[in-house]
């Protein structure tokens, strides 16, 4: 006789929240995990576990980095948050991880790159997997972050793996965007996408130390004069550059200083909670259509036409247009 599987055990929501308002990492972790399920009963779990958190979150400050490869990225992370942990923050870092479209693997190496603050009590490492799309990047990522201010971080450092399109998306997502370069400003931006220098708020030549200390100071330059021709991205703030070293750890309370500064100037303005607003709004379209999208492929009376269109198209027999208002109808028909 077959045995009978056992009913799911059911999330209790009013536990998980407790724990994160609580402060408890463990918990935190728990209910990220929970958020980034594609499930459909952790996905109505976790927007229950939101609604009750998300009136009681700590004010914070959200900054994006990414740079260019060798850069250092995550030996800065580690020495930044940790500058801010030893100023009363308490820092989470999240790092976008679009999945391998090779090995469907994610790459989730971050504790081991970011040795100390992996370890410090005031800190919190997750990396997000996207399920290899980067709308998934957008829903888990945003809802991450305020499961993290739930749970007291005020600090979110949001990391890229590179320069390319997941840069756009964290710039959305962001107050503060921070661009981290080398030495040989003209070199490195002809491996940069376009118009990838219009978005930071902040650039950070790396590694100004030792031999590489002149290079450094002269890229700095260089990038200021770049930078006095482009149009900043946040209005009434003009982004600049700066030197630091991440290893021998100058530089770095300047650049919090930067943070704060730019902070002040977006509170004043007004700009920071319109920007905030904004972004909630584009979050809502970009999940309207995420959510139409999976209802579509997952459609069965739309997958059995899709294989037909598909074959089609292949072959020449329709026109694109036709086939897709065929689809949609069929799917505005079968939506039960």
């Amino acid at each position: 006789m077959k045995k009978r599987k056992a009913d799911p055990v059911p999330i209790d929501a009013d536990f998980l929240a407790a724990g994160i308002l609580n402060g408890d990492r463990k918990t935190l972790a728990q209910a990220i995990t929970l958020v980034e399920s594609g499930a459909k009963r952790h996905f109505d779990a976790a927007q229950l576990l939101l609604e009750k958190v998300i009136t009681k979150r700590t004010p914070s400050v959200r900054i994006g980095i990414t740079g260019v490869p060798g850069a250092g990225k995550s030996t800065f992370i580690d020495t930044f948050g940790m500058f801010l942990c030893s100023r009363g923050h308490k820092v989470a870092v999240l790092a976008v991880d679009p999945t391998s479209h090779v090995s469907k693997g994610s790459i989730l190496g971050d504790k081991t790159r970011m040795e100390r603050l992996s370890v410090h009590p005031s800190a919190f490492i997750r990396p997000t997997p996207s399920s290899g799309t980067l709308g998934g990047v957008s829903r888990k990522t945003r809802e991450t972050m305020l499961l993290c201010e739930a749970a007291g971080f005020d600090v979110i450092l949001i990391e890229t793996m590179g320069v390319g399109q997941g840069e756009f998306l964290v710039r959305g997502m962001v107050d503060f965007f921070l661009l981290l370069v080398l030495t040989g400003a003209g070199d490195e931006l002809q491996t940069m996408k376009k118009g990838i220098m219009e978005l930071p708020d902040l650039v950070v030549v790396n590694k100004a130390d030792g031999d590489n200390l002149p290079a450094a100071r002269k890229a700095v330059q260089e990038y200021n004069t770049m930078l006095h021709f482009l149009k900043p991205y946040t209005e009434g703030w003009t982004t600049k550059a700066a030197a630091a070293s991440a290893l021998q750890e100058t530089g770095i309370e300047e650049i919090w200083s930067s943070v704060a500064a730019f902070r002040n100037h977006t509170k004043e303005s007004g700009l920071f909670e319109s920007r905030r607003r904004l972004q909630h709004k584009e979050w809502l379209h970009e999940s309207i259509k995420t959510e139409l999208l999976h209802a579509f492929y997952e459609n069965p009376e739309v997958d059995r036409q899709l294989k037909k269109a598909e074959q089609d198209i292949a072959e020449e027999r329709a026109p694109v247009s036709a086939l897709v208002k065929e689809l949609v109808d069929t799917f505005l028909n079968n939506k039960n």
